[in-house]
Parts: structure tokens; C-alpha cells; sequence
């Protein structure tokens, strides 16, 4: 594992992601554990087979309002976790772990943690409150981030700005050692993702 200095977004880190399996996309790889790929999984392996073949990003451009908001408030979000939890975030970068994996967590705080924000709309965040504990949609992300950083713990901060005053902001803490068995998970469906992605470049090679 390599930790790199480099911000989000900009042309060095999306150059850094082209060919690697990240947080955001672990979770069709983590899907159907125990069966068969899905569509999702099978979409990202030719994506990633195209990307190691020709070093070129080919996912699709993704862009919506909430993914727009999440940008606008994650600033905010990580003030007031910093604020909440009297810590400095850090500037997350961007961990490598041989050559087809990078992740990108929203920041990390003091030697050992990592942030995850969640800008979320009032009754999905109400969802989480209610439950008390993390968005089960992306804990596979969570304890991705976690086992590729070899971080100890990571705080899922889940932020709703139209939420009442005061109570606008959740925190969740996931520690390493509580999810082993998860990380054995992981290393058996990646090896069987890899196989995925070789055979669609098996494919694609053929044509000459």
C-alpha cells in the first residue's frame, strides 16, 4: 500500500484512478457474494479491462444533482465534523495497492482514521438516524477504505443541510478489527473479479 499526496479531482488523481477498482465501485464487485456477477460488475470488469489495455479512462461520465450537491457540501460537512469531534481533517489522497487498486477516502484524521461523507436529502438522512448506524448501501466502500489504507478505524459522516438546526450531522465510527472475515470477503471476490476482467480482455485482444 502507497499513500500519494494529491487532491481530489484534479487531472494527476483521475490519471491515478484509469485501470483501478476504487471505493466507489467495490460494491458490484461485492454484490451476489457467493453467485454469479451481476450486469453492474460485468460493466465496470470491460471497463477496467479496456482501461489496463490502453491506459485511457472508458467509464461513463457521471454527473447528476445529487452528485453535484454532494461536491457543494462536502466542505461543509467536513467543518462541521471537525467542529463536532474537535479533530483536523486532513487531506485524504489517494492509496494505491498494486497495480488495479486506488482509493480515495474524503480525508484523514489524526494517524489512524479516515472520513466518508454522505451528503444526503432530509428523509434519507431521517433513515439513518432512525437506524443509527451507517447506510448499509455503502459499506462495502467503508470497510474497502479501511483494508486497502490499513487505517484503524474510518467515520461514516452522513450531512443534511435542510435538516433542523443542530441536528444536521451523523457520525458512525467502523474499526478494522471488527471486520475481518469482511476483508477475507473482499480478497475472494476480487480474485474472482480479476479472472472477470482477463477474460474480457482475452476478447478484446482477439480482434487484432
Amino acid at each position: 500500500m502507497q499513500w500519494h499526496d494529491v487532491p481530489q479531482n484534479t487531472d494527476e488523481w483521475m490519471d491515478m484512478r484509469i485501470g483501478r477498482i476504487g471505493g466507489s465501485s467495490i460494491k458490484y464487485i461485492m454484490a451476489n457474494f457467493g453467485k454469479a456477477f451481476g450486469n453492474p460488475a460485468h460493466k465496470f470488469a470491460l471497463q477496467m479491462a479496456q482501461e489496463q489495455i490502453d491506459h485511457k479512462p472508458h467509464g461513463d461520465d457521471y454527473s447528476n444533482d445529487d452528485f453535484d450537491r454532494g461536491h457543494e457540501y462536502e466542505p461543509v460537512a467536513r467543518d462541521k465534523y471537525e467542529e463536532t469531534t474537535f479533530s483536523e481533517v486532513s487531506n485524504g489522497g489517494y492509496y494505491t495497492e498494486g497495480p488495479d487498486i486506488g482509493i480515495s477516502p474524503d480525508g484523514r484524521v489524526y494517524d489512524d482514521g479516515l472520513i466518508e461523507i454522505k451528503t444526503r436529502k432530509q428523509h434519507i438522512f431521517f433513515d439513518t438516524i432512525r437506524r443509527g448506524k451507517y447506510d448499509p448501501s455503502e459499506k462495502w466502500q467503508l470497510f474497502f477504505n479501511l483494508k486497502v489504507s490499513g487505517r484503524e478505524w474510518i467515520d461514516y459522516v452522513e450531512y443534511c443541510p435542510e435538516f433542523i438546526e443542530g441536528k444536521r450531522l451523523f457520525i458512525d465510527r467502523l474499526y478494522a478489527k471488527d471486520i475481518k472475515d469482511e476483508f477475507s470477503m473482499i480478497d475472494t471476490r476480487l480474485a474472482e473479479f480479476r479472472a472477470l476482467v482477463e477474460e474480457k480482455k482475452a476478447v478484446i485482444e482477439r480482434m487484432g
